[in-house]
């Protein structure tokens, strides 16, 4: 028997059900795109881009939704480089200031706490590219939907925030390099023009495919790597030492600062976002939950490699300042300005002098990293705001957001090397600010079964998450309290300043006040969608 309705309750059902194919068209991944201009202008990976996955072995056997094929070295070979790439993150140059400050000031005291900041800073990582590869969306495009505007726009502000920040460090970080081998010749602006022209280089690497990518960053991090292994064999740090820094927790109040940089320098807030992203240039159905599983399973893994290959580079660098600084006059002194000069006094030359060492490894780092900024620079702003830009225009706008204030800054802050110096120590301080507003909506979605269906993480991944970000920002009420303490004088300024702490913790409780609840429309017609496929 047919069931009687109104004309006008038949409208509201039109409405609803055009609305709902509205949302459900907005919100397809980018391989069901179609080939028109504009649809490929807003994916971040074109079809063509994505690398298929296959099954080597036995193509036919493991096509069902459930089941997981086995291992394959050949398929991690095919799953590896969005890992790679996001580890560049924990070896700018803002890290290794981190690191030769640590050294210098702490010795081995805080080789614990990097070790362990490279164990949470995985953990994070894991959960972003568990969004990226359960849901086939990145985690700017889903705080786009989850949130409000003004709340978007606050979360879009502080990422680029925190994306300025670092590439100031990371193009400064390039210029010193640049300096340091062209023995002067070439100021810290230019090398700061140079470093700018990476936008470029990075274009024309992406115009020959993902893997191409993906293997001129294998050089840079193996350049780092190569460079940062024979200071370390150079200079013969303590073994023992070494070992007892690792496995024995010790902090004073003489290296608080110090080790809020480690924490703050290895967990990046845009890293957290890129490597969503970056997931997805490998083709997974998400209806599949044996490839979703197993494509979560490779990246584990070689996420765990890039992250073991990144904790042993910023170990070298610390033990390296550790042996040489730790104790001395310098130590209070040394940074990424004058370290190359500090060690080519100390240790001079050998085969070749320690100080060019220094500077190819620091001009890998600070490469690598600015142009890995300005790729999650572009699914930052394109997912926030959804921009529908060609790739080139949309990097070049990315990259212009950051290179100003860079220029600026290395003009101004170019008067003596303890400006910088000081310069470098407060961006890591901001960073490490930034890191809730990037944190608090990653464990939100992740936690929702809305979102994340059969993929959301359980209740111990969950609370041992969320006790890293709290963590984290008992780390930064520190750092507020201790500027309050140093920094504030005058009524105006602290009237200023208690304002703006005000709202920074405000902002994080409205962030954590919605972690519990989710109403997403897109959301529940996402799964209707995922349901009725799977059933048919």
């Amino acid at each position: 028997m047919m069931s009687s309705s109104s004309p006008e309750e038949d409208s509201k059902e039109d409405d609803k059900n055009e609305e709902a194919n509205r949302l459900l068209a907005s919100q397809s991944t980018p391989s069901t795109y179609s080939s028109s201009d504009s649809d490929s202008e807003e994916a971040e990976f074109e079809a063509r881009e994505k690398i298929l996955i296959v099954d080597v072995d036995s193509p036919d056997s493991f096509d069902s939704i459930d089941s997981v094929p086995p291992f394959s070295w050949k398929k991690l070979w095919l799953f590896t480089g969005p890992g790679f790439l996001m580890s560049i993150a924990f070896l700018d140059p803002g890290n290794l200031e981190g690191d030769l400050q640590a050294g210098a000031i702490a010795g081995y005291s805080l080789l614990w706490l990097l070790l362990l900041a490279t164990v949470m800073g995985l953990l994070i990582q894991l959960l972003s590219a568990r969004v990226g590869v359960a849901t086939g969306r990145h985690l700017a495009e889903l705080c786009r939907e989850e949130y409000p505007n003004w709340a978007r726009l606050v979360l879009w502000f502080m990422a680029e925030l925190a994306l300025i920040g670092a590439d100031i460090q990371e193009v400064i970080g390039s210029a010193i390099a640049i300096q340091i081998l062209s023995n002067g010749v070439l100021p810290l602006w230019a090398g700061v023009v140079i470093t700018a022209s990476d936008c470029f280089i990075f274009l024309f690497l992406e115009n020959y495919g993902v893997r191409k990518l993906e293997a001129a960053f294998a050089v840079l991090i193996a350049t780092m790597a190569l460079s940062f292994a024979w200071m370390f064999g150079d200079t013969k740090p303590s073994g023992k030492e070494l070992l007892m820094g690792i496995l024995i927790p010790r902090l004073s109040s003489k290296t608080i600062r110090q080790a809020v940089g480690v924490v703050g320098c290895v967990i990046m807030p845009h890293n957290v976002f890129l490597h969503s992203a970056l997931v997805q240039s490998r083709k997974t159905d998400p209806q599949k939950k044996g490839r979703v599983q197993e494509a979560l399973n490779y990246y584990t893994i070689e996420s765990s490699i890039a992250l073991s290959v990144t904790f042993m580079i910023n170990l070298f660098v610390t033990t390296v300042f550790a042996k040489g600084f730790y104790g001395t006059q310098q130590a209070n002194s040394i940074g990424l300005v004058n370290a190359g000069q500090y060690l080519q006094e100390k240790y001079g030359g050998g085969l070749l002098p320690i100080l060019y060492i220094w500077g190819i490894g620091l001009l890998a780092a600070g490469q690598s990293s600015t142009i890995t900024g300005t790729y999650a620079g572009q699914f930052i702003m394109g997912g926030f705001l959804n921009l529908r830009l060609k790739k080139w225009l949309r990097a070049l706008i990315t990259r212009s957001f950051a290179i100003v204030p860079t220029m600026i800054v290395a003009l101004v802050f170019n008067t003596s090397e303890a400006s910088l110096d000081v310069l470098n120590e407060w961006l890591n301080v901001l960073l490490s600010m930034q890191i809730p507003f990037a944190l608090i909506p990653l464990l939100t979605l992740v936690s929702k079964e809305q979102v994340m269906g059969d993929f959301r993480i359980g209740p111990v991944t969950e609370k041992l998450a969320w006790t890293v970000a709290a963590l984290v920002m008992v780390i930064n009420g520190y750092l507020l309290l201790d500027f309050f303490i140093s920094e504030v004088k005058g009524l105006f300024f602290g009237f200023v300043v208690f304002t703006g702490t005000s709202a920074y913790a405000a902002f994080i409780i409205y962030l954590i006040s919605r972690s519990g609840s989710l109403d997403s429309t897109w959301i529940s017609l996402e799964l209707s969608r995922r349901f009725a496929y799977t059933e048919n």
